[in-house]
C-alpha cells in the first residue's frame, strides 16, 4: 500500500465521523499500516496545538494518537473558530490569519493567494493549500483517513466545499458515508444523501457504514438489502452502540437548552465522599475536554451547569475557557453565576479558572482583540490583569504546580499581568510560569494540565480538604492509559464489526468502476 487514501463523510454532524475515522486509524496502525488522519477545514473550539507550536482540531490531534503517529499541521490545515454567531477567526496552517464573516468565507476569488483571499474574504483560495497538505501527507505516508464535514450533501456549499466532495473529486478519494441509527431516518439519510450528489460526486460514494446501533443485526439486514437495490452500493457494516465510546468532539454541545446538563457516570470512591465538579457552561466555550481526566476518576461526578443554585452543592467549580472572555463574563453576571463564584471565594470554596476562565477570575480585562471592548472589570478574585495581544500565545509548555510535574498546552490573545498571589505554575527552579493562587480560588491559562496524573491527584486532594469533603483519589488512574484503551476500542469495532477486507480495497484501488447514478442528482 502506498498513498492510499479514503474520505469519511457523514449524513449529519455528529454522525460519528470523528470516532470511525479514529477507529479505522487505529485499526490499520495495527496492522503495521503507517497511517494519517486528515481533516482539510474543521469549525471547532476545542483545538490543541502540536510539538511544532501549531493549532490544530483536537479531534485531529487525536486521531493522530490513534494512528500513532505525531499531530501536525498537515492534518488539519484550515481551522475555524467561532467568536459569534456570524464571525470566525481563522487558523490557517496551525496560525490565526484573520476573523471573516461566513458571507466573507463562502464568497468569490478571483485566484488570489491564501492570505491574501482570508482578508478578502475569498475561500476557494484556500484550496490549493489544503490539496497540498494532504497530497504531501499521501507522499509520505501509506495511507491517509480523511473525515469529512457535515454533510456532503449540503448543496447550498458544493461550490466552495474543500472538506467533503470538493477534495474527494480533487484527490480522487473513495467515500464511505456514515449514519446514525441512534437518531432514527438512517436509510432515508443514506439513501438522500446520495440522491442530492452530482453524477460525477456520486461516482466516488462507495458504501455506507451504520453506527451505534441497538439490537439484533438481523433485523437491520432486509433494510440493508433495499438500500443496495434501490444506491447499487454496499454497507461496509454496522457499528453497535457502546456507551461512553468516543473521542474529543469537535464542540461543546454538552449542555441542555433547559440548563443542567451531561453529567458524567461515576464508579465508587476511593474514599468515603464522592466529589462534585460543576463546570460553567459559558458561551463559545473552548477546550471542554480539558475537565475529562477529571471525570475519569473514581468518584468524581462532573456536572455542566448554566444556574447559580447548581453550584451549591458543588466541590469544586470550573470556568473553563471561551473564545469570547468578556461575553462570558457577562453571562455570568446575567444569570447570577458571577456572584456566586464571588460568595464561593469569600467562603473560601474551591474555584479553577482555565484560560478565558483564568482571565474573568481577575480584576481587569483591557480587550481591543477579541471583543473590542476596551476596559471591562473581571470579577476581582485573584490579583491579575489582562491585556489581549494581537499576537495569539501558542505552545506546549511543562512545570510544576503543588510539588508535582504538569505539562498543558496554551492558546490565548490574553497577556496576564500577575501581581500578587502565589504562582500556580513554577519551573524546575521554583521560578513563576504561569497562573495565579488566592487562598481557595486558582487559575492558569494551562490547558491539559489536568491530564498530568500526581498534580491532578494532588490538586483533587486539596479540593477535598478546602471543602471538608472525604474523598481521596484514586491512586492509579492513568488518564493517558484510558485514552489508549478508548482508541483501541474504537479499533476494535471496525476490526470486528466492519468488512475491512472491502475497506482495504477502498483505501488501495479507490471506488468501484461503475457505481449507479441515483436519480435526481444535485441541480
Amino acid at each position: 500500500m502506498s498513498g492510499g487514501g479514503l474520505l469519511v463523510a457523514g449524513t449529519t454532524s455528529d454522525a460519528g465521523k470523528s470516532v470511525v475515522t479514529a477507529g479505522i486509524c487505529r485499526w490499520l496502525a495495527r496492522k503495521g499500516v503507517k497511517v494519517a488522519p486528515f481533516k482539510g477545514q474543521n469549525m471547532s473550539l476545542n483545538s490543541f496545538v502540536t510539538r511544532e507550536g501549531a493549532e490544530i482540531g483536537r479531534a485531529q490531534a487525536m486521531q493522530a494518537q490513534a494512528a500513532r503517529v505525531e499531530p501536525t499541521a498537515l492534518m488539519n490545515p484550515v481551522l475555524l473558530k467561532p467568536g459569534s454567531d456570524r464571525t470566525s477567526q481563522v487558523v490557517l496552517l496551525g496560525r490565526p490569519v484573520g476573523e471573516l464573516s461566513a458571507t466573507g468565507f463562502y464568497g468569490r476569488s478571483g485566484g488570489a493567494s491564501p492570505g491574501t483571499a482570508l482578508h478578502g474574504g475569498r475561500r476557494e483560495a484556500l484550496f490549493g493549500t489544503v490539496l497540498e497538505c494532504l497530497e504531501e501527507l499521501r507522499a509520505t505516508h501509506d495511507a491517509v483517513i480523511c473525515e469529512g464535514a457535515g454533510s456532503p450533501a449540503e448543496i447550498n456549499l458544493r461550490r466552495t466545499d474543500l472538506v467533503n466532495m470538493g477534495i474527494a473529486r480533487a484527490a480522487r478519494l473513495p467515500v464511505v458515508v456514515v449514519g446514525d441509527i441512534d437518531r432514527g431516518g438512517v436509510f432515508a439519510s443514506f439513501f438522500g444523501t446520495t440522491a442530492l450528489l452530482s453524477p460525477g460526486d456520486q461516482e466516488l460514494i462507495a458504501g455506507y457504514l451504520v453506527n451505534k446501533f441497538r439490537g439484533d443485526v438481523t433485523l437491520l439486514e432486509p433494510g440493508l438489502e433495499m438500500l443496495r437495490g434501490l444506491t447499487g452500493r454496499a454497507t461496509f457494516g454496522v457499528l453497535p452502540f457502546r456507551h461512553g465510546l468516543g473521542i474529543d468532539e469537535e464542540d461543546g454541545l454538552r449542555v441542555s437548552s433547559h440548563g443542567s446538563v451531561r453529567e458524567s457516570a461515576v464508579s465508587a470512591p476511593c474514599g468515603e465522599d464522592l466529589l462534585r465538579v460543576a463546570v460553567c457552561a459559558v458561551p463559545l466555550m473552548s477546550n471542554f475536554t480539558d475537565v475529562d481526566a477529571l471525570a475519569a476518576e473514581p468518584g468524581v461526578v462532573v456536572r455542566f451547569v448554566d444556574r447559580p443554585e447548581e453550584l451549591a452543592d458543588a466541590d469544586l467549580v470550573v470556568v473553563p475557557g471561551t473564545r469570547g472572555t468578556v461575553r462570558a463574563l457577562a453571562w455570568l453576571r446575567e444569570r447570577g453565576l458571577a456572584d456566586a463564584l464571588v460568595r464561593r471565594s469569600a467562603e473560601g470554596r474551591p474555584v479553577l479558572g482555565i484560560c478565558g476562565g483564568y482571565q474573568l477570575l481577575g480584576e481587569r480585562i483591557d480587550d481591543e482583540v477579541e471583543s473590542r471592548a476596551g476596559s471591562v472589570a473581571g470579577l476581582g478574585l485573584l490579583p491579575v490583569r489582562v491585556r489581549f495581544a494581537a499576537e495569539k500565545t501558542l505552545a506546549r509548555p511543562s512545570g510544576r504546580a503543588l510539588g508535582e510535574p504538569v505539562e498543558g498546552y496554551e492558546i490565548h490573545h490574553g497577556v496576564a499581568d500577575v501581581h500578587g498571589g502565589e504562582a500556580f505554575v513554577t519551573d524546575g527552579a521554583g521560578r513563576d510560569l504561569d497562573g495565579c493562587r488566592v487562598g481557595s480560588v486558582r487559575g492558569t491559562h494551562w490547558h491539559g494540565a489536568l491530564e498530568s496524573d500526581a498534580f491532578r491527584r494532588r490538586f483533587l486532594t486539596e479540593v477535598a480538604r478546602e471543602a471538608g469533603r472525604r474523598f481521596v483519589p484514586a491512586p492509579d488512574t492513568d488518564f493517558g492509559a484510558l485514552r489508549e484503551e478508548q482508541l483501541d476500542l474504537l479499533g476494535d469495532l471496525i476490526e470486528e464489526h466492519a468488512d475491512t477486507d472491502a475497506l482495504l480495497r477502498l483505501i488501495e484501488e479507490g471506488a468501484p468502476a461503475g457505481l449507479p447514478f441515483v436519480p435526481p442528482g444535485a441541480p
